[in-house]
């Protein structure tokens, strides 16, 4: 039973391996696309559909942040953005389980961030970001959920959401793997932990 167990495993890594492209080519055709798609691993939750492509905010760069909060926190911002986006805030919400809202048009600009550009390199060498990384050129997503804990990491759903959601938003924007930035590499945070630093190096660092 072991060699049928082995070949079973084996063929399935191979169909695994080659549908890999393909969905690496829906991905893109779907990044392209507008209104409310459905992509495929991911739990969107369209509060602003999608315009044009070309008519989208002109978007150089992605800031991770995580917000202190229980589970629905994520739900709860994403709402309150959605009625009010000049409150403090960012475009994008990602729940404990997964879901991500999107929760204003593309075409705004969120004032996440603003306050939090510096040059004073107080506790971290911010001077490569100083008024280059700034909210008018960057897309904002935001991880909630670690309370009370601050310094638990994003979930494994977080996580596995993260993966599709970084690539989808490179290629709608065209955004470069090395222009993801953690909040805390703009501008230091918080002495307990390094807020968005593990999925900003996750992002950079692929496989894709």
């Amino acid at each position: 039973m072991r060699p049928v167990l082995n070949s079973l495993q084996a063929a399935l890594a191979l169909l695994l391996l080659l549908s890999q492209p393909a969905m690496a080519e829906d991905l893109a055709a779907l990044a392209r696309s507008s209104g409310t798609p459905d992509i495929p691993g991911l739990k969107m939750v369209w509060l602003a559909p999608w315009g044009e492509p070309a008519k989208a905010h002109p978007w150089t760069n992605i800031i991770v942040h995580q917000t202190e909060g229980p589970a629905g926190s994520a739900r709860a911002g994403a709402l309150a953005q959605a009625k009010n986006p000049k409150r403090r805030g960012v475009t994008l919400w990602v729940e404990i389980d997964g879901t991500v809202y999107w929760a204003v048009p593309e075409t705004l600009v969120t004032p996440h961030g603003d306050g939090a550009n510096r040059n004073d390199n107080r506790y971290i060498d911010n001077g490569p970001t100083y008024r280059k990384v700034v909210r008018d050129n960057s897309i904002g997503v935001e991880f909630a959920g670690n309370y009370p804990d601050v310094t638990a990491p994003p979930t494994e759903a977080q996580i596995a959401a993260w993966r599709i959601l970084s690539k989808l938003l490179r290629l709608r924007y065209g955004i470069a793997r090395e222009r993801i930035y953690a909040h805390n590499w703009i501008d230091y945070k918080d002495a307990r932990y390094c807020e968005g630093c593990a999925l900003a190096e996750l992002a950079r660092a692929g496989p894709d």
